[in-house]
């Protein structure tokens, strides 16, 4: 029945001589959209990493990891990161980053903090739901802006590692971390590492800055020493700069007409370089894009 209907439409497009819809790509759906689709990212929430090479930004998620974020707010404005560096690149993982000058004062900020490898789920948290099954998670989405995950039966809720998602280091116990390690994932999205590290965000511009940087020879990536390690100049939150020395950027909203295109969009692919479209699609593929704000 539905190949005949399909056949019936097909006839019906050839007697009425109208052309299927046009393919549209990624870049030509979000330029269709509207402004208020668009939100515009906190400054209090926005960190920005200089290397010698560029800028880092850094989006924080304050509603997954409170305390965490606000820990590592306040070693910011400590001065922590100043002339910290990325001790860590592991190929097809995360490139990691701390302080290697163990008597850095802390300033007001916790060293260790209880772990908020997860949240409840509440009335008032948003998700944009996928609609395609997820191996790590009985639902999978986008939440306040980040991808996530959520257990209706334990009515739990996480983060979960994609390409660009920043982390907290730890060792092996599980309230052994605070912030003064960050680490960035790097590679193919280690999705094993959800609900076991406490995630604080994305970067949303210049992943490709920590993406190239050497990889360690040590174990795991570590690099064996100090000369090799890339320099942090500064970490800044955004919000204590001058409206000048700011980026100001955007996103595109998830429970946007537009975010919804898009994601049937990426779903079935119609390009003409694809022959056959995946019908679906999984959560660290799905695009969420930023844009720099208009004045």
């Amino acid at each position: 029945m539905r190949m005949a209907g399909a056949l019936l439409a097909i006839g019906a497009l050839a007697l009425t001589g109208a052309a299927p819809a046009p393919v549209r790509t990624m870049g030509e759906i979000v330029a269709a959209s509207k402004p208020a689709e668009w939100r515009r990212l906190d400054p209090t929430q926005t960190l920005y990493l200089d290397l010698a090479t560029g800028r880092v930004i850094i989006e924080l998620a304050p509603g997954y990891a409170p305390r965490h974020v606000a820990n590592i707010v306040t070693l910011v404005r400590a001065g922590y990161f100043d002339g910290a560096a990325i001790i860590r690149s592991q190929d097809n993982y995360v490139v990691q980053w701390g302080q290697p000058d163990a008597k850095r004062s802390l300033g007001a900020a916790k060293r260790t903090l209880k772990a908020e490898f997860e949240r409840a789920m509440t009335a008032d948290l948003p998700m944009d739901r996928l609609p395609d099954p997820d191996t790590y998670a009985p639902v999978v989405g986008f939440s306040q802006g980040f991808p996530a995950a959520q257990d209706p039966v334990s009515h739990k809720a996480w983060l979960v590692h994609c390409y660009g998602m920043v982390g907290v280091g730890r060792d092996e116990g599980a309230d052994t971390g605070g912030g003064t390690e960050l680490y960035a994932v790097n590679g193919q999205s280690p999705r094993q590492l959800d609900r076991n590290v406490t995630l604080v965000g994305r970067v949303v511009q210049g992943m490709e800055l920590l993406s190239v940087i050497r990889r360690g020879t040590g174990d795991l990536g570590f690099y064996k020493t100090p000369t090799e390690a890339t320099p942090i100049r500064k970490v800044r939150i955004a919000a204590d700069l001058p409206p000048s020395e700011r980026v100001e950027l955007e996103a595109l909203r998830t429970d946007s007409a537009t975010f919804r295109t898009l994601v049937e969009a990426r779903r079935n692919r119609r390009d003409p370089w694809f022959k056959v479209p995946a019908g679906r699609l999984d959560i660290c593929s799905t695009p969420l894009p930023i844009r720099v704000r208009n004045h």
